[in-house]
């Protein structure tokens, strides 16, 4: 990987070439390998597949997240309110809305608590930064305008995507050779109150770039500059000599061609003013079909509207492109164009260059536009036009469809410039049946004339990366979500005459099977590749495997040596089985070309237990010696000696589940008796009642607590279930959904008699509470399961299914299509139902797919023209997740107040037998009397993928 970007916006993270690292991880909640990708920076968007066989390290232990971590990705922090916002400390339950509120000391204090810093190793594992951060943002700064734009939200003050967050300083330290960390070096020469992002090593890891900005004053711009630093010195300085080059952020903002130049987006200097809205519109807005073309789309937001709207995306996401020395030599390149992603080669000879341009759409994001890539000199000389996709509004919204056309468009890692894709063989129509499915074609940078492009593969499942090792090897991925399928092939890209064979096949739900990842090696162009290992008087050919090592008693990540030839394994490490939980980081040994002794392996491992929070070790062979380089501070040392258990409990299908149960400090069941408890889940889809029942996750692991945790409550002497397994299974030809309110309510009254039977719950006093599709969840369960919890706390969910007709979440039937599942998991449509005290809490801005704002507003409606108890807490300026100081505080003032009145308080008796409900009903769902849907608004889910929310990043180059 040529660059080492790091920068953070909003809620999610993902990794990128360089390490970055977290210093705790917060509980359970860590992200599936197939939510993060790598890319030349730290992104910060959510949520596209990627491979687990082709992560070089285990992401979810370097960028740790809570599953209710603030939109500006920063966990646990404090902040000041800003200064004309007003807090108050009554408790005047008659006043609703009128000020921000702040929860108990006992909670406030721990969200509080300073940021730790976050960690970026160097390309050549010589130096770690310390990437300082600041603390939950003021609301004033999600106040600021911005545009709403092709699915992408941008603050036109500083031509970057809006509510973006920043690092405050930058800290050096360099790896002495025993392993442990040198002094610090700060980077210096920044102005006062300065905003950093994109933080990027050069290849050769001797400098940095990043961008800076200011506090906004009326007197200055508040648009990024691109900034150099000195590694060994410290020393920083602006990249452009002129003042008047700023970068564009709004796509990719730039890259390190070789050791001394960048590929830079700027602002064309010949820019003017934004185009103005016109007063009186030209003519009405109107859209056709002529065609008759079947086009299904999720209920994408801030979609352009108008050709105002057009002109206004075109006038900040294009860019010129700026090649830029260190010795100060500027050179434009190219036209201005909405470019999207830069990516150059290995050998540093050309640069993949992405666009976008018109014809736009009014119906889906800017990831749908028509899409061109070139390929350039990397002097910026055009050479080659290698695709120019249409505009595609028609994908389908069955999982596993795709654009048709070249996709996945990379460079090969062991090469110095081949060029490698995939492209559909059905169309991009997942429910079209056709043998191959996907086929992977390579071809030289500039091929010979009449060269066509080499077939590499044929796949008959949908085409899911390729991790490189040379011309005798490769691992090709293929995947199918409806049967959970997975399989990796290994190739010999070199040898025609060497037949393909399938390495592993197996469900990607059995993780219990789950034989680990290939790791990762840098070569000397900054690219990585498959780390080949050797023994001594051995001439066997080994990979290193790494695993996430699910077992029953919960996860034990390991280290195997793979004989790629007979299939063979050998365990050369694994994590402690009975106090800690240690994970696998990073490899750290691959400055050297070739293949690795297993004697000069050296690992960067993390090591935490329930109550010790994350700490990283370097271990080097071979006698395993580890050193430990960080000691940060408990964040929360307050709730350092919580209890945390792993539990397992049966439904009454006989599915067996898992949960965490959290107990307070010191508490005691025989002196203290049942406590209050909060129930904090999120459903999910399966397969097989099988992988339903298996164990994720580990008793030892350190329970993190982020800014709207659940676990807060554990200062206020509550009981904590955090993720119970809420598994709507689907076996065989069956939909999941079809199920979905019995399997959920049988879920649910299966944790409520365990928490129960453990005499930890009292079973008055259980709440149940959730995020996004959590939110769903508790809705559902207050309607069909009322005697099981005395009130809910539903946060930035979707309570009508019929306002999402062409899908949601993992659901890829229209509405037309499944009526009466629609119908039936809508809590809106069970309004009547719902009895108990609900909290509803929405972000004003929420611009996840199906989750609009407007859901709350309905089904608060629906709930109160029924004369259920329910409040609505409407979150100004606030997204899908909440960031803001003043927000957070608010959000946890409520939800303790909700706790306290309906839950601690609560003298209300339960059914003796809770799976009857109070009219003696069973729990068994019914096609509620078939009622009659009126349908409106497009299809939107919970989670979207990058192509269809509209974001954009470079290709993969690397992992570390």
């Amino acid at each position: 990987m040529r660059l080492y970007k790091v920068h953070h916006r909003l809620s999610h993270f993902s990794s990128s070439c360089c390490c970055l690292l977290h210093p705790f991880s917060l509980g359970n909640a860590r992200f599936p390998s197939s939510t993060l990708r790598s890319f030349r920076h730290l992104r910060t968007d959510s949520t596209n597949l990627f491979k687990p066989a082709m992560s070089a390290f285990r992401f979810n232990r370097l960028v740790p997240v809570n599953s209710s971590l603030a939109e500006d990705g920063s966990t646990a922090g404090n902040g000041s309110a800003n200064a004309s916002l007003t807090f108050a400390e009554d408790d005047d339950e008659s006043v609703i809305g009128v000020k921000y509120r702040v929860p108990p000391p006992e909670i406030r204090d721990i969200v509080d608590a300073p940021p730790l810093p976050a960690l970026s190793f160097s390309p050549l594992r010589d130096k770690i930064l310390f990437l300082k951060r600041r603390s939950l943002p003021p609301l004033a700064e999600l106040a600021r305008p911005e545009e709403k734009l092709a699915g992408l939200r941008i603050d036109g003050k500083c031509n970057t995507r809006s509510r973006m967050s920043f690092y405050t300083g930058i800290g050096i330290h360099p790896l002495m050779p025993d392993g442990s960390l040198g002094p610090e070096t700060e980077v210096s020469g920044l102005p006062d109150g300065v905003k950093i992002n994109f933080v990027t090593w050069s290849n050769d890891g001797k400098h940095l770039t990043f961008s800076v900005r200011f506090e906004e004053e009326e007197s200055s711009s508040s648009k990024l500059r691109v900034w150099v630093a000195d590694v060994e010195t410290g020393m920083a300085r602006p990249l452009f000599q002129s003042p008047d080059i700023y970068l564009n952020a709004v796509f990719d903002n730039y890259v390190w061609v070789d050791n001394s130049t960048l590929l830079v987006c700027t602002i064309p200097l010949s820019r003017g003013d934004p185009p103005k809205k016109p007063l009186v519109p030209s003519g009405p807005k109107i859209q056709s079909n002529d065609q008759n073309t079947i086009v299904q789309v999720r209920t994408f937001q801030d979609l352009l509207k108008d050709e105002y709207d057009e002109d206004l995306f075109d006038y900040y996401a294009t860019s010129q492109l700026v090649l830029a020395s260190l010795d100060g030599t500027v050179k434009e390149v190219g036209s201005p164009a909405v470019y999207t992603s830069l990516d150059p080669s290995p050998d540093e000879k050309y640069i993949l260059i992405s666009s976008i341009h018109r014809p736009y759409s009014f119906i889906v994001p800017c990831g749908r536009f028509p899409k061109k890539v070139d390929l350039w000199t990397a002097d910026g000389n055009f050479v080659r036009e290698l695709c120019d996709l249409p505009l595609a509004e028609d994908i389908p919204i069955a999982s596993n469809s795709v654009r048709s056309g070249m996709r996945s468009l990379n460079w090969r890692a062991d090469k110095p410039s081949t060029l490698y894709w995939a492209e559909t063989q059905d169309g991009g129509d997942a429910k079209v049946e056709v043998s191959p499915r996907d086929i992977v074609y390579t071809q030289p940078a500039e091929p010979q004339e009449g060269e066509e492009p080499e077939i590499l593969h044929k796949l008959d499942l949908r085409y899911g990366g390729i991790s490189w090792c040379d011309d005798s090897l490769a691992l090709v991925y293929e995947s199918w979500y409806k049967t959970r399928r997975t399989r990796t092939w290994v190739i010999s890209p070199g040898s025609k005459d060497v037949s393909p064979r399938i390495l592993f096949d197996r469900s990607s739900e059995d993780v219990y099977s789950d034989p680990g990842s290939p790791m990762l090696r840098r070569t000397s162009t900054g690219s990585y590749v498959i780390a080949k290992l050797r023994k001594e008087n051995d001439n066997a050919t080994y990979l290193l495997l790494n695993g996430n090592g699910a077992t029953p008693e919960g996860d034990i990540p390991f280290l195997d040596l793979l004989d790629i030839n007979t299939s063979s394994k050998e365990r050369i490490w694994e994590s402690d089985k009975e106090k800690y939980y240690e994970s696998f980081v990073a490899l750290l040994s691959d400055q050297k070309e070739g293949d690795i002794h297993i004697n000069d392996l050296k690992i960067l491992t993390s090591k935490e237990s329930k109550t010790e929070n994350t700490q990283y070790y370097i271990q080097s062979w071979p006698d395993k010696k580890l050193c430990q380089i960080t000691n940060f501070r408990h964040p929360y040392p307050q709730l350092a000696s919580l209890q945390k258990e792993m539990i397992r409990y049966e439904r009454k299908d006989g599915v067996r589940l898992t949960a965490t149960l959290y107990l307070p400090p010191g508490y005691d069941p025989l002196k203290d008796g049942p406590l209050p408890c909060l129930v904090w889940s999120y459903p999910g889809e399966f397969k097989s009642k099988d992988a339903a029942g298996q164990v994720r996750g580990s008793p030892n692991e350190f329970a993190g607590i982020g800014p709207t945790s659940a676990l807060l409550w554990l200062a206020r002497r509550f009981a904590i279930l955090s993720g119970p397994t809420i598994p709507i299974i689907g076996e065989g030809d069956e939909e999941a959904n079809d199920r979905y309110v019995e399997q959920l309510v049988a879920s649910a009254e299966a944790a409520v008699e365990e928490v129960i039977r453990r005499g930890v719950a009292h079973p008055n006093k259980i709440a149940v509470g959730g995020h996004s599709y959590g939110a769903f969840m508790t809705a559902n369960l207050l309607a069909h399961a009322p005697d099981l919890f005395c009130c809910g706390i539903a946060r930035s969910g979707a309570y009508n299914r019929t306002l999402t007709p062409f899908g949601f979440q993992n659901e890829d039937r229209t509405l037309w299509e499944a009526t009466n599942t629609y119908v039936e998991m809508s809590p809106f449509m069970s309004a009547n139902r719902i009895k108990k005290p609900i909290l509803l809490i929405h972000g004003e801005e929420d611009n996840n797919l199906g989750t609009l704002t407007m859901q709350s507003d309905r089904f608060f409606n629906a709930l109160k023209g029924h004369g259920a108890l329910c409040r609505l807490v409407i979150l100004p300026f606030e997204s899908h997740g909440y960031s803001a100081r003043e927000s957070i505080m608010h959000v946890l003032w409520e939800t303790d107040r909700w706790l306290q009145k309906h839950c601690v308080s609560n003298t209300s008796e339960v059914s003796a037998d809770i799976g009857k409900n109070k009219d003696g009903e069973g729990k068994e769902v019914t096609d509620i009397e078939n009622k009659a849907v009126a349908a409106s608004g497009g299809g939107g889910a919970e989670l979207a993928d990058d192509i269809e929310s509209g974001q954009f990043y470079s290709k993969t180059r690397s992992l570390m």
